[in-house]
């Protein structure tokens, strides 16, 4: 434990507890890591322990945070909640930047609606909600109660810095294929706060050298529904990204449906983050 770092004070609902402790109960596992990144992602996960953890023992459930996550906690408070888009784990951090709230756009915006794929364009001065800003890009809930994408390009018609991108491969380094699934980590379904890698819709991905030097890559991928009307906005968002990497002169993208997707392909961080497990 570190020994200098403050103790944040977590809360947990009585939903929370119970699905954290279900979740220990069926992992084996005495502790949970709680994860809060720079963009105020919060993930659980089962990992072992380090020297310079801050434990936090709270309702029962003991959560291990590195340093710089315990700083982005004091006062979080944990829900999990049931809504019509599926069941997970709901945050309220008073540290973070931006925390839901009423946003009124500052230009129109184009956006895509959720499920259907259909693009619309918000109105200046439009007042929207931010649920989830994952991967670079925003999910708003509209005054009208529908649920919209917007790319992280327009984030300054939501008065937000736009999103850096994350860190890039060294370009000396010999290109692998981890670099493509980590690159594809960085892309989430607009409506479960969970990555395609983790949700298990990356049904293979492969590369091939190419004569003239570089690397192809080849991903085909599911959505988790048959049918999502998000499935090319998500196909895009995936090739562009892999597209980065250094090394990688071809990407070809594939939207698949068979086998269909089902729970069973989640990782364990996708489940235990859902409540599944």
């Amino acid at each position: 434990m570190a020994l200098d770092q403050p103790i944040p004070s977590i809360r947990l609902s009585d939903a929370a507890q119970r699905t954290l402790c279900d979740a220990l109960a069926e992992g084996g596992g005495v502790w949970l890591r709680l994860k809060i990144n720079q963009r105020f992602e919060h993930e659980f996960l089962f990992e072992p322990g380090a020297k310079e953890d801050v434990v936090v023992e709270t309702a029962g459930i003991t959560l291990l945070l590195d340093p710089a996550s315990a700083r982005r906690a004091d006062g979080l408070f944990i829900d999990f909640v049931h809504e019509l888009r599926g069941a997970g784990f709901k945050y309220d951090n008073p540290n973070q930047p931006g925390r839901a709230h009423l946003i009124e756009l500052t230009r129109d915006c184009a956006a895509t609606l959720i499920p259907r794929g259909e693009n619309v364009q918000l109105a200046w001065g439009e007042r929207v909600v931010v649920t989830q800003a994952l991967g670079g890009s925003f999910t708003v809930k509209t005054a009208r109660g529908q649920l919209a994408r917007i790319a992280a390009s327009d984030a300054d018609a939501l008065g937000l810095a736009v999103p850096q991108a994350g860190s890039q491969p060294e370009a000396a380094a010999a290109f692998n294929l981890g670099q493509v699934l980590d690159m594809l980590r960085t892309v989430y379904d607009p409506e479960i706060p969970v990555n395609v890698v983790d949700l298990g819709l990356i049904y293979q991905c492969q590369t091939q050298p190419l004569e003239g030097g570089g690397q192809r890559v080849e991903i085909k991928m599911s959505m988790t529904a048959p049918g999502c009307g998000m499935g090319d906005v998500l196909k895009e968002e995936a090739r562009a990204k892999v597209q980065t990497i250094p090394g990688v002169t071809e990407v070809e993208v594939e939207i698949v449906w068979e086998p269909p997707w089902d729970q069973s392909r989640m990782s364990e961080a996708a489940r235990l983050q859902l409540g599944l497990l």
